[in-house]
């Protein structure tokens, strides 16, 4: 082993890679930055390559260097994997969970996994929140055990399980003048000025889809990068916007309200989404199950009970 690296060497070259920067990865490994630059240089060494030149302030990894950083993951891994085979041979449940959700579904998962951890009290959660983008850069990487989107990428095989439903509606401030007009066509809401999310964002992918198909375009006045955002811009009267019902049933609608419109909402669904050919831990197994057997249905009928 010492002859490609330590497992040391590995975690602190995982961490600067996915931190982008030794500064980054020193801080969440708690070291200090002499301490990792000396390490990688030991791996380099041992390696007898450079395993990343430095661009400007960034830094970028040769091919030796994305090779070591693709072993150090596998191995590291399998090391995870050894320690909750083992905790589950001695009759607990126990290690880390990695979930990579985008923005959306942190309004939900985290009820999920509130459920999940009652069960499984020695469970810790690896919980990464970003836009489509975002995450699909992630499970390219492979650095998690599930994925969740509402419009997982096409172009990947992967193996999919449906989860809830994630309809996205209509909303403007309670005082707009459309509020109290009764069922609106979606040409007339679309010529309202329109709060769009970011490139990249899942529920933008599902708006442009549904109006394309339509025929219709939207007045779109700004563009932003946050669904708080947006409901904040929506209750100053900045526009009106589509968004997941669920952030508003858990992420609160105070000062909004859901325009009914025809041809909406936008009918969409949740997938937990998984690499088919990564093996799955004992603690990824074990949330599978329970999602399958007990918490779609526990997290449906919370969400209910929120839109009721």
């Amino acid at each position: 082993m010492t002859r490609v690296g330590t497992l040391r060497q590995f975690e602190i070259l995982l961490a600067v890679y996915q931190q982008g920067s030794i500064t980054a990865a020193s801080q969440t490994l708690h070291l200090t930055q002499p301490t990792v630059s000396m390490q990688l240089k030991k791996l380099s060494d041992s390696v007898g390559a450079p395993l990343y030149d430095t661009i400007g302030k960034k830094l970028v990894f040769t091919e030796v260097g994305l090779a070591l950083v693709a072993t150090a993951r596998e191995v590291l891994a399998s090391i995870d994997r050894l320690g909750m085979t083992l905790a589950d041979l001695q009759g607990m449940k126990a290690g880390t969970l990695k979930l990579a959700v985008v923005t959306t579904a942190k309004y939900f998962i985290p009820h999920l996994l509130g459920n999940f951890l009652q069960h499984y009290p020695k469970v810790d959660v690896d919980f990464k929140v970003g836009n489509r983008q975002q995450i699909i850069e992630s499970l390219h990487a492979g650095e998690h055990d599930f994925y969740v989107f509402s419009h997982p990428p096409e172009d990947q095989e992967l193996a999919l399980h449906q989860f809830v439903p994630n309809p996205l509606v209509a909303i403007a401030p309670q005082d707009h003048p459309l509020a109290n007009q009764g069922i609106l066509s979606l040409e007339r809401f679309a010529q309202e000025p329109f709060l769009m999310r970011e490139l990249g964002s899942g529920t933008r992918h599902a708006i442009e889809r549904h109006l394309q198909k339509r025929g219709i375009a939207l007045n779109v006045k700004m563009t932003i990068e946050s669904n708080e955002a947006i409901k904040h811009s929506v209750m100053s009267g900045l526009g009106v916007s589509i968004l997941s019902q669920h952030t508003l049933s858990f992420g609160g609608s105070q000062g909004l309200v859901a325009l009914p419109v025809s041809e909406l909402p936008i009918n969409t669904q949740w997938f937990l989404a998984r690499l088919p050919n990564k093996q799955l831990s004992v603690v990824a197994n074990t949330f599978l199950d329970y999602v399958e057997q007990q918490g779609r249905r526990q997290l449906i009928a919370e969400m209910a009970s929120q839109n009721a």
